[in-house]
């Protein structure tokens, strides 16, 4: 690819574990010899609840159900798409979707992330790139985490770049590489036992705020296994289920406590892996400021800087626009150092718009 030749505009679309929506964001993209990047719109979709519902439970549906929810899905998307286009009167060369992980076993070299791509492209007729994780996969990587790439491209001014997510994850640059996991779950769990008070999510930390940290579960729940193992490594709603759920249960706990209790986790977490340094901090979590006061009271030599509410809310699916974009420059879009692959990758699979031009 020569500096200067390469120019695109994609709609990123990106649908985390917490459920909580379809984040798109329309981003114009130029390449002399570095990448560079506009955000012309970008916004968030609530799902509708029956659509909500069906993928919150898909991991336990039949084969012909599963298979009906990934068509359905992608053709949602693809309206949704379509109608986000229109709206704002955008002019799109490509759709890159990230879908909705349902199983993660990279352990077994297999993932999945549901969305027909085939479904966007019909109902968009704008080339689509979608299943981004499964090459990696195939080659013995993680499959994640995928962002970090578009944190050394990007973002790459900071020392770190950290997503409170579903599951929090981390990236940084060290040795002449970008080294990347995932460090624990966070919105996953808290929006879950939010639930159980009838909210979507606990909005500024407030109920967590109001708890009581339980130090047994606590410690409990830092000595899991998995934050001793050495990286690359992943987190999945699998691990939580198993291990996690049944851990917080078998306290008892109040759900203000357990919220409590986990934000502590957390902020644990992540100051096991945070010494110095400013961290781009992004993601749901970045608004929830109880965690981001715990996070700082526990290391504060580091500097926390959380953005501008669009870097916020919609910095991973503009890293998916990105992704969708070097597939398109035909350059990786998968890091081996990240992710534990044999090589580099290209990942994704392209479904053509079929417009008659």
């Amino acid at each position: 690819m020569k500096p200067g030749t390469f120019h695109i505009d994609v709609v990123g679309l990106m649908s985390g574990t917490s459920l909580d929506g379809l984040d798109l964001c329309c981003v114009h993209f130029d390449y002399d010899g570095s990448w560079n990047y506009h955000i012309v719109k970008a916004e968030s979709v609530d799902y509708p609840e029956g659509l909500r519902q069906r993928l919150a439970t898909a991991q336990t549906m039949s084969a012909l159900d599963y298979a009906r929810l990934h068509s359905d899905y992608g053709l949602y998307l693809g309206e949704k798409v379509r109608d986000f286009i229109a709206r704002n009167g955008l002019k799109v060369d490509l759709v890159a979707s990230h879908g909705q992980t349902i199983f993660h076993q990279p352990s077994v070299r297999f993932t999945g992330q549901i969305g027909s791509g085939a479904g966007i492209a019909a109902m968009t007729g704008i080339d689509t790139v979608c299943d981004f994780r499964t090459t990696d996969v195939a080659l013995g990587g993680q499959g994640a985490p995928l962002v970090p790439i578009g944190d050394a491209v990007l973002f790459g001014d900071y020392d770190y770049c950290l997503n409170l997510g579903g599951f929090s994850n981390i990236s940084y640059a060290e040795g002449g590489k970008r080294l990347a996991y995932d460090i624990s779950p966070v919105n996953y769990v808290l929006n879950h036992y939010a639930g159980r008070l009838g909210m979507a999510y606990d909005r500024d930390g407030e109920t967590a705020r109001s708890g009581q940290v339980c130090t047994a579960l606590l410690d409990a729940l830092n000595a899991l296994p998995f934050y001793t193992q050495a990286g690359p490594k992943s987190l999945g709603r699998e691990w939580v289920e198993a291990e996690v759920y049944p851990l917080i249960e078998g306290y008892g706990l109040p759900v203000a406590d357990v919220l409590a209790t986990f934000v502590e986790h957390v902020a644990v977490q992540v100051g096991r892996h945070v010494r110095s340094g400013r961290v781009l901090v992004t993601g749901g979590g970045a608004r929830n400021r109880f965690l981001v006061g715990r996070m700082q009271a526990l290391a504060p030599q580091v500097q926390y800087v959380v953005p501008d509410a669009l870097t916020i809310d919609f910095k991973e699916a503009l890293i998916f626009a990105l992704l969708g974009a070097l597939y398109m420059a035909d350059r990786p879009n998968c890091l081996a150092s990240v992710t534990g692959a044999s090589h580099d990758n290209i990942g994704g699979c392209l479904y053509k718009g079929n417009r008659i031009r």
